[in-house]
């Protein structure tokens, strides 16, 4: 299916104005609004969107094992279509292969807790032990998700989406997760081959119909590449995109070669790809450091690409109050900008990501 692709209207937008809710008023028509390119957007969004607290034994242990790691993993999130009501309009899923199932449904740090005697919070291992992909961000450490499916993930992404049928395009950025440890009893990732691959893709189209996604085929159109139809504007309007959803693996080179085979584009792929503004394959890119990328992210915004980037990381800015961070990312013009506090948390700064005036979408100009 090829999405329309209007001309830029020359009706002018207001910096204030809410794109999923136009009010109306001189400056912020659904007219107007709709008729906006989606690069022309910017929204907030939250980071490892799926991700549950460690238990308090559990990072307590973590804590004495591995001092520099613990404070980075001491966040969480509510549940993903929480989230979305509170105007997240992008969300982040880290996959782990597990066709057989029960790979991970033993974690490595809930059983050295439980030797110490110490009261664990109930989790249930029921999901892990069915085949298909895993949602967590760290096997044996950091396993907690709102949802450890990755189906099930989706069908909340996809209810939540059929209700709000208005909504601005929501990016869902997928890492896939091939990291082992060394120490003894570890549970070594399984490598994402073509099957799994393919896996990723066939598990977003049992949920998401061809209407209700923005993928690379789409985009490219009769164009030769993906780039050239991005460098031509070709991305769909916002009232095009509005009650659908795109994705993009954001990973590296190899894994994105694996994904890509032997293709010559992105044929027939579900997801965008993190790659080089100079491949035929370039409509997405993630640049997570703001103030040293800055210019290189405004560039590729004005050329028509999908940037993503971060307002904080670690929990860092949390612990600090610091808004340097934050505050360029929101002024790079990145369409989508990731954080892991929509809301402040309680126990250390009043530090926070929304857009000004509490709207969930703004002009970029």
């Amino acid at each position: 299916m090829l999405i329309p692709i209007l001309a830029v209207t020359a009706l002018a937008v207001a910096p204030h104005c809410d794109l999923e809710r136009p009010s109306g008023a001189p400056g912020c028509t659904r007219e107007a609004v709709d008729a906006l390119p989606m690069t022309r957007m910017q929204a907030v969004g939250t980071h490892n969107s799926y991700k549950q607290p460690i238990a308090p034994p559990e990072m307590a242990r973590l804590a004495l094992t591995a001092r520099a790691i613990a404070p980075t993993l001491d966040y969480s999130h509510p549940p993903l279509d929480a989230q979305l009501d509170a105007g997240a309009r992008q969300l982040e899923l880290d996959l782990l292969h597990d066709p057989e199932g029960g790979r991970y449904a033993d974690p490595l740090g809930r059983k050295l807790a439980k030797v110490t005697g110490a009261a664990l919070p109930p989790w249930d291992p029921t999901p892990m032990a069915r085949p298909g992909l895993k949602v967590m961000h760290v096997q044996d450490i950091d396993y907690r998700s709102s949802c450890a499916l990755f189906i099930d993930c989706l069908k909340i992404i996809a209810a939540w989406s059929a209700a709000h049928p208005d909504h601005l395009p929501v990016l869902i950025l997928i890492n896939l997760k091939e990291d082992s440890f060394s120490f003894p009893g570890a549970t070594r990732a399984l490598l994402f081959d073509a099957a799994g691959m393919d896996a990723v893709d066939a598990e977003i189209r049992s949920v998401f119909g061809e209407d209700r996604l923005i993928t690379p085929d789409q985009v490219q159109g009769r164009f030769p590449t993906l780039r050239e139809a991005v460098l031509a504007g070709a991305w769909p309007t916002l009232g095009a995109a509005r009650g659908k959803v795109l994705f993009a693996l954001d990973a590296p080179p190899d894994q994105v070669a694996r994904y890509r085979g032997a293709r010559a584009v992105l044929e027939g792929r579900v997801m965008f790809v993190n790659i080089e503004e100079t491949s035929p394959a370039a409509g997405y890119i993630t640049l997570n450091d703001p103030v040293g990328e800055g210019a290189r992210i405004r560039a590729d915004v004005a050329a028509g690409f999908l940037v993503r980037t971060r307002a904080d990381a670690d929990t860092v800015q949390a612990r600090t109050g610091d808004t340097a961070m934050r505050d360029a990312a929101l002024a790079s013009g990145a369409q989508y900008v990731s954080t892991d506090y929509m809301t402040p948390d309680g126990r250390w700064t009043a530090y926070r990501v929304n857009l000004p005036g509490g709207v969930i979408g703004r002009v970029v100009e």
